[in-house]
């Protein structure tokens, strides 16, 4: 399926609902797409690089997306592989974002050599998106401490997927009964939390954290699972008497240096 088709099916719009339901206060929750493209060893990954930094990126922040992360892909399935993280208040922008981008002379000329590439030496091999709402005890996406001033750090994605929606919706209160504190506790730097309104092997959330490096990111799990209350939230009737996660895909990202995370 055609990506502006897959953000504008029917999902999209019961999702357009919600929004109209939360209101448009400042503790609104953000809508996330990530997208992932597939890439092939070459000038290609260069040529994208320079097309995400020197164009769609700034076209996003022109749309009211300002803090748009980028990343490489360090360890994890499918190399090499770029990832973007695009925030946004409004899902209406975030689903046609496409529309807006082709009437953005700026951008469709900051991009011309790459949206033009021939069909016999295409940019990437496939484009995957997925449409998250943030989850309500963390509404809105949180930049690093180290972020702006381009400091050394790994982030870590991880999705958890469950066997059927009343599993998913345990794991997601589960985080809300005291797993975020747990994090903040051992020292995470904490990005996001998305649970996936649109994407590959439903239902599933999705979340961001970031450490300095991957020596500090095994030292702050160990602080996690080490805690008091993770072991008490983990041994819970509510959460542990079933499997409540069914498989864990794990990821470990590298800002590119344009990144705005």
């Amino acid at each position: 399926m055609q990506r502006r088709q897959f953000l504008s099916s029917s999902l999209g719009a019961a999702a357009a609902l919600e929004a109209q339901a939360q209101g448009q206060g400042s503790g609104a929750r953000e809508y996330y797409e990530l997208r992932r493209y597939h890439m092939q060893s070459g000038p290609t990954t260069k040529a994208a690089n320079k097309y995400f930094e020197e164009a769609l990126i700034p076209a996003l922040n022109r749309l009211g997306m300002k803090t748009v992360g980028a990343f490489d892909l360090y360890l994890g399935p499918e190399t090499p592989s770029l990832y973007l993280l695009i925030p946004s208040s409004s899902l209406e922008t975030l689903v046609n974002t496409e529309s807006h981008l082709a009437k953005d002379d700026e951008y469709r000329k900051a991009g011309e050599a790459f949206l033009g590439v021939s069909a016999k030496e295409p940019a990437y091999l496939r484009i995957e998106s997925s449409l998250f709402i943030a989850f309500e005890g963390h509404p809105k996406l949180t930049v690093t401490p180290v972020s702006a001033q381009r400091g050394a750090r790994v982030f870590q994605m991880r999705t958890y997927e469950s066997p059927g929606m009343a599993a998913h919706r345990r794991k997601v209160e589960m985080f809300h009964s005291g797993e975020f504190e747990i994090f903040k506790k051992a020292g995470f730097w904490s990005v996001f939390y998305g649970d996936a309104l649109i994407g590959q092997r439903l239902p599933q959330l999705t979340y961001m954290v970031s450490f300095p490096d991957l020596s500090d990111l095994d030292a702050k799990w160990k602080a996690f699972f080490a805690d008091p209350d993770w072991k008490k939230l983990s041994s819970s009737p509510k959460f542990n008497y079933e499997a409540i996660v069914s498989n864990i895909t794990n990821l470990i990202l590298r800002p590119t240096p344009y990144s705005q995370i």
